[in-house]
């Protein structure tokens, strides 16, 4: 499995610059990634909040031991 390079709450945050005003490709420029990437992290986590988007991820993770138990 690929590492992640950015948390949640990396992604977050920058998701809150470009909601303050930053340019998307300023952004990626800086951060180092694709403007895909950018599209697909604010499709996820737009409008969320940090506690918002650990709670995505303990959930997704249950569902994914249920799956395993199926």
């Amino acid at each position: 499995m690929k590492r992640r390079r950015y948390t949640d709450e990396q992604i977050i945050g920058i998701l809150a610059e470009h909601e303050a005003g930053a340019k998307c490709a300023d952004l990626c420029r800086k951060c180092g990634m694709s403007e895909g990437t950018f599209y697909n992290w604010k499709a996820k986590f737009g409008g969320m909040t940090v506690s918002e988007a650990k709670r995505l991820k303990t959930l997704e993770d249950e569902n994914a031991n249920v799956s395993k138990l199926r």
